[in-house]
């Protein structure tokens, strides 16, 4: 796919330079197309094709960049995943955290704080 954006992309630049020779020697290569003036339908076509051309590669280049982004995540994961693994082959000694800790609920905690005590001056 990034192959096909590079090329996509190179047709687009030729597609615009071939056009801009055209109408910069279109006195002399109009003749040769059957051409005897630049009407405004024809402008707008070519630069339709131009547009959906920039718009195919535009898109395809976002695809391209979100595969390597989401390729660029993984491998980050994966990098930290072997990062804690090669920290825990060194380091044997520390204990290990439990897993999970019960959780106490919200009405027991609330009976062990003391009650709130109001100070106003006098």
């Amino acid at each position: 796919m990034k192959k096909f954006h590079q090329v996509l992309q190179i047709v687009l630049l030729v597609y615009f330079l071939l056009y801009l020779v055209f109408f910069m020697a279109f006195d002399t290569l109009g003749e040769l197309f059957g051409m005897q003036e630049v009407t405004s339908q024809s402008m707008v076509t070519i630069l339709l094709i131009g547009f959906v051309l920039f718009l195919i590669s535009w898109g395809i280049g976002k695809a391209v960049s979100s595969s390597q982004n989401s390729k660029i995540n993984k491998m980050e994961i994966e990098i930290n995943k072997l990062k804690a693994k090669i920290y825990d082959f060194e380091h044997p000694d520390l204990p290990e955290k439990p897993k999970s800790a019960p959780t106490k609920s919200s009405e027991s905690e609330s009976g062990t704080l003391p009650p709130r005590q109001n100070f106003t001056k006098d």
